[in-house]
Formats: C-alpha cells, sequence, structure tokens
C-alpha cells in the first residue's frame, strides 16, 4: 500500500480531509508534525508521496506560505529534492502550493530549487470563498491531472492569484505545458493566464489552489440534491496520483 506523508502543524489546517481524500484513494497516510520531519528527515523515506496541505501555516502574517517555505528550504532542501528525483511524488494544495512555489520546487524551471513565480493577493482584495469551474490542460505531464478534462472544485484563499516577475517566465511555462488546470468562465483571483494550478517537468509534483480534498463526497457540492452527482470529483485527482506510485514502484 502507498504511503503518504501529510504534514501537520504550525496553522496547517485541512490535514485530515487531505488524509481521507487519501485514505479513500487506497493510500495510507500518516500525518507527521513539521518539528518532527525537522529533527528526523531520515523518516521520509518510507514515503512515496509528500502532501502539503492547505490552511494558514505560520498564520500568514509575512506572506502566505511564506515562513514554513522558507525554513523548509533552508532546513531540508536537499532531502526534499532527493525526494522527488529518487520519483516520489509531492502534491501542494493550497497553502501548501504557496510553500511548494516559494520554495522554489514549482516550476523549478532552472533546476536550481529559486523562487520563479508566486502568488498574490486577490484582485477582489477579499477571502474569495466558492466553488469554481476547473479546466484541465491535456499536454500537461502532470500524473494527477492524467485523462481529467473539467470539473468542479472549492477555493478559499487570499492570495491565490497566480504571478510571475517576467514574460520570459510565464512563457517557458506554457511552452513546456507546465500549467496543470486553469480556471474556466471565471477566474476568481486575477491570475495571470487563468493558471490555477502548475506542476514540474516531471510531472510528479502538483501544486494548486482549489480544494481537490474539499470534494471527495458528492454531498459536498452545492448542487448534489439538483445534479446528483456520482462521486466527488476531487478525488480522482487524488487517486491518480495514488495510482500512478503503484503502477511505478521506486
Amino acid at each position: 500500500m502507498i504511503k503518504c506523508c501529510i504534514l501537520t502543524g504550525y496553522g496547517i489546517n485541512a490535514d485530515r480531509e487531505l488524509a481521507e481524500a487519501f485514505r479513500l484513494s487506497g493510500a495510507s497516510p500518516e500525518f507527521l508534525h513539521v518539528n518532527d520531519l525537522l529533527e528526523q528527515p531520515e523518516r521520509l523515506n518510507v514515503f512515496r508521496i509528500l502532501a502539503f496541505p492547505g490552511g494558514f501555516s505560520f498564520g500568514d502574517h509575512l506572506g502566505s506560505g511564506l515562513v514554513l517555505s522558507n525554513l523548509l528550504k533552508h532546513s531540508l532542501g536537499d532531502v526534499l529534492s532527493g525526494f522527488v528525483e529518487r520519483g516520489n511524488l509531492a502534491l501542494g494544495i493550497c497553502n501548501g502550493f504557496q510553500v511548494l512555489v516559494k520554495m522554489g520546487l514549482l516550476p523549478n524551471l532552472s533546476g536550481r530549487r529559486e523562487q520563479e513565480v508566486t502568488l498574490l493577493h486577490n484582485d477582489s482584495g477579499v477571502f474569495e470563498n466558492s466553488w469554481v469551474r476547473i479546466d484541465f490542460e491535456t499536454g500537461c505531464p502532470c500524473v494527477w491531472t492524467r485523462d481529467l478534462e473539467t470539473m468542479d472544485l472549492p477555493i478559499r484563499h487570499g492570495e491565490g492569484k497566480f504571478y510571475t516577475s517576467s514574460d520570459e517566465t510565464l512563457r517557458i511555462i506554457e511552452e513546456k505545458h507546465l500549467v496543470a488546470l486553469r480556471y474556466g468562465a471565471r477566474n476568481p483571483n486575477g491570475s495571470v493566464n487563468a493558471i490555477a494550478g502548475l506542476s514540474d517537468k516531471t510531472g510528479r509534483i502538483l501544486g494548486l489552489m482549489p480544494h481537490p480534498e474539499a470534494f471527495i463526497y458528492p454531498e459536498q457540492h452545492p448542487r448534489w440534491h439538483r445534479e446528483r452527482p456520482a462521486h466527488g470529483e476531487g478525488l480522482r485527482i487524488i487517486t491518480n496520483g495514488v495510482a500512478w506510485a503503484e503502477k511505478n514502484p521506486v
């Protein structure tokens, strides 16, 4: 059974929902506090998947995900890079996505783990808490989004506007098909090119602002009583990652 590490602590608050999503996908999730990982990095060796849940790590006081990303990058940068290079997977949702980009693990175009993109305050100036239509990019190498086309997912963030510091960075991201998903008819935060999620070039790291773990049961959809969805569609993202790990042992 695929073992998945769910990071916890310091304001991370969507860990249990994400663990349930992995459990329903046939994986074996385990919680690991950030402090425990910092003290014993070798504990990561038993896992195939590392998951960064949503929440407000360190209260987002200095910026979304900034403190946690710096803590992990400077203390465990080589450990986390090695984890991915061995063929393992990583997933960052909302605050977890913010952590991944500020650590430089996404998109990591240079290969030097330098921050190349960011997530800014929403153009609306308010915390967005709603459901949006998501379109998946078929040309993206991401194993988490394979064979997906479109679905509704909830968002809940104040700093979700995807932004690049240069047109060249954006061009390379688009050219290499690293955009995994985009907002559909409504771009809720003003993200450049409506980008809602990003993959690295291996396809094994995914970061996204919408919350797939918040749509793992049909009744979680706001129109469930009228549209009667057969299942929680967000679960398909998690299941894709677990299935790929099962078929591709390291």
